[in-house]
This record gives structure tokens, sequence and C-alpha cells, in this order.
């Protein structure tokens, strides 16, 4: 089994796509409308950027921009329309009103995701209590990941926390692997490497011209050598 750090990058269509497996980029996690932190996106831009790559593809299943999960049958629709696509792994997370997970709708989801592998993302960040999430979210079918930067400030205040988490990976709970995204930054790479964190996650990092600039190949490669290093 490989060794190398895995290297998931945001694309928002085929090019971003091409750009970030051409860079090195393991995996994409693929969303529209970053104006709101990144929402479920079309059919038919799933369908392009399957077509466009052959690396693995995470598909964002969210209605909203912040952490409430809405209309729980839509999302449904949503699931099951993707996965009719050829969709196989996917993200979400959602939280009730006092910061818990929302157990209703993650399950209802990853009901109707029969068992694909999902990503819980940063709501955790948000969560009241991130142990508690961990241990309420344990045993849920197909969650292998939490895409987190240890604080909802980022990876600058949260690294302590996710050093910490990574040394809990044998606790009920801490299985899932920990992605870490969020205000990342390549000197943030060696004390997560250090603590057996072994993947990341890159949206505005891969695009230096600003969330109007498509994805540099260039920028991901950075990134991919400084993993590789």
């Amino acid at each position: 089994m490989s060794n190398r750090a895995l290297l998931e990058v945001i694309a928002l269509d085929a090019q971003d796509a091409v750009a970030a497996q051409a860079g090195g980029a393991d995996r994409l996690e693929l969303v529209t409308d970053m104006a709101a932190d990144g929402l479920t996106p079309p059919l038919k831009t799933f369908a392009a950027i399957r077509a466009a790559v052959d690396i693995p593809l995470r598909v964002m299943l969210r209605a909203a921009d912040g952490f409430a999960a809405g209309d729980v049958d839509g999302l449904v629709r949503d699931a099951e329309a993707l996965r009719g696509e050829g969709a196989e792994e996917f993200v979400f997370g959602f939280l009730d009103e006092t910061g818990g997970p929302d157990l209703v709708a993650v399950r209802a989801v990853a009901s109707a995701l029969a068992g694909c592998r999902w990503t819980f993302h940063r709501a955790i960040d948000r969560a009241a209590s991130r142990d508690a999430l961990r241990k309420e979210l344990a045993g849920v079918p197909g969650l292998d990941t939490y895409l987190t930067a240890g604080s909802p400030l980022g990876v600058d205040d949260g690294l302590g926390v996710l050093v910490a988490e990574a040394g809990r990976r044998d606790e009920p709970g801490y299985e899932p692997r920990l992605l870490v995204g969020g205000g990342l930054a390549l000197d943030h790479l060696p004390a997560l490497l250090g603590a057996g964190i072994d993947a990341v996650h890159i949206g505005g990092a891969s695009r230096p011209g600003g969330w109007s600039a498509p994805v540099s190949s260039a920028a991901v490669a950075e990134w991919r050598d400084a993993l590789d290093a």
C-alpha cells in the first residue's frame, strides 16, 4: 500500500478538474457556488467532470450556506440523482439547533447512499462538542473522513486540536480519516505530517488568482511536491 499523503482539491468545473489532476491531486471535491461555501453541483457538472478525469470524486450534498440540513427530502433526491449519474463518494454534514449532529438528516442521506463512502465536512468545526459529535456519528454507514481545520477560525487556530485528535485514532469515533483543510498553508504540513495526518484539502490555495480564477496545475503541483518531500 502506498504511503503517499492524499491531496484533495476543490473543483467547480471540468477545467478545474483537469488542472488539478495534472498537478497531482489524488481526489476532487465537487461543489458549486463558493460564495455560499460550496453547494451541491448540477448533474451536468458532475457528468462533465467525471468524463474529464479518472481520479476519485467526492460530491457535495448541501442546499444552502450554513450547517442546517434544510430540505432533507431534497438532499435525498439529489443524492439519488447523483448516484444514478455514477457518483460513488460524497461530502455532507449537518448540525441541529443545539450544535450537535443532525442525526435525522445525516442518517437519511447516508441511507440514500447505500454504503457509499462520505466525508463529514467542516460542520464539525462549529459543533458544540467535537468529541460528542464523533461519538454520536460512530457507526453511521459510509462515514470514513472528517474534513476539519480543528477550529472555525482555521488551521492556524486549530493545529493543536488536529494533532491531539490524530493521536486518538484508535478510540471509538476517531477512526475516520482526518482530512485537513480551511486556512491551510504549506508551513502547516510538517506538524500535520509529523502527527501522522496523511490527507489535506485545498481550495483557494490552488487558485493564485482567487476564486474567480481556475485551478492552477502549478499551484497544485507545489502542494504535491511538499507532501512528497
